[in-house]
């Protein structure tokens, strides 16, 4: 039996970035979705690289194309990633960003600095995720301050919402309300984060339009005002060049178990949560109903809970689509990690 694992197309990947490429002024891929892309984007295209974590930066090699979003940060953390040659820097708290300003005194680096502001997500469960960033009052005294400062040559706004909230992407009004004239005279660049959504079985694809439509129109009105629109289609990007193999292993009654796990191929079914879908699977109700599961004992080891197959049999693969955002893997169990093959 052959082992599950991932392919990575190439041409997918660039179909993707081609598609998108002309809705912003620039593109960051967000590295935290898959860094399985990364040398793929960084050969054939000139998109941007946000990263998170100081133990990634070895996945880029042109390190001057990374935008770093800090987050504790100390006054070495600051230097070690200056001599990395990255000077595009994000902070989300009034504590990491007196840490940069009193570094700058004692250095001739000079940065691009983002403020990442803290936008209001109706549709958030309470208690379930953290809110990044400061207030827009706050963002607008720092950017108002320091729009002389001698070692910071731009300034922008950053912000983040949730890939998958599809109801929420009225960014021109929002900003509108939130950034003061002054504030805009002075920005250059806004990178409105949270990437754009991905197609799953679980996704409305009616209303991708839209959201492009309003990206279109924030674009239009920051360029009005000489900023640049900066976009982190990180899941745009990962997930529909990725498909997962599997083998089925076992049937029983209504349920098929395939060889691999959510906790090692497919987290998203559990943080967002997202349902892959399935190649060959049919219509509702034009087929048979199965439960797909992993092989782990974990009742929420679920890839699918419904899908609609034509008589599968073990060992028949069962390949999972738009498989490649955000699926890291876990030692539950003792699972491993699974390849990547890539393709052209």
């Amino acid at each position: 039996m052959q082992k599950a694992k991932f392919i990575l197309s190439k041409k997918k990947t660039l179909d993707q970035y081609n598609k998108i490429k002309d809705i912003a002024d620039n593109i960051s891929y967000s590295l935290k979705t898959n860094p399985q892309l990364i040398s793929i984007l960084e050969s054939e295209t000139d998109t941007l690289f946000s990263l998170h974590m100081q133990n990634e930066l070895h996945y880029v090699k042109d390190q001057s194309r990374i935008i770093f979003l800090a987050q504790a940060w100390t006054p070495n953390d600051i230097e070690h990633l200056l001599k990395k040659k990255i000077t595009h820097f994000v902070v989300d708290n009034e504590t990491d960003l007196n840490t940069i300003i009193s570094f700058l005194k004692t250095t001739k680096h000079k940065i691009k600095l983002f403020l990442r502001m803290k936008l209001k997500e109706n549709t958030l469960r309470t208690e379930r995720y953290y809110v990044f960033g400061m207030p827009s009052e706050t963002i607008n005294k720092y950017i108002q301050q320091l729009a002389n400062h001698p070692n910071i040559e731009e300034l922008g706004i950053h912000f983040h919402r949730k890939t998958q909230n599809m109801s929420e992407w009225n960014y021109k009004y929002e900003l509108q309300q939130l950034i003061e004239p002054e504030t805009l005279t002075i920005i250059t660049s806004v990178n409105i984060g949270g990437g754009l959504p991905s197609a799953y079985a679980n996704t409305n694809m009616d209303v991708f339009t839209g959201i492009y439509q309003k990206i279109k129109e924030l674009k239009e009105w920051l360029n009005k005002h000489n900023t640049k629109l900066i976009i982190e289609p990180g899941r745009f990007l990962a997930a529909s060049p990725i498909k997962l193999k599997t083998t089925i292993i076992g049937i029983h009654e209504n349920t098929i178990i395939v060889n691999a796990s959510v906790y090692n191929t497919d987290m998203d079914a559990l943080i967002v949560p997202v349902k892959l879908l399935i190649e060959g699977e049919l219509p509702k109700q034009t087929g048979t109903p199965y439960i797909v599961k992993g092989l782990t004992p974990c009742s929420l080891d679920l890839f699918r809970y419904k899908v609609y197959l034509d008589n599968p049999n073990i060992g028949d693969t069962l390949t999972f689509l738009n498989a490649g955002a955000y699926n890291f893997t876990t030692d539950f169990c003792g699972l491993e990690k699974l390849e990547t093959e890539v393709t052209e």
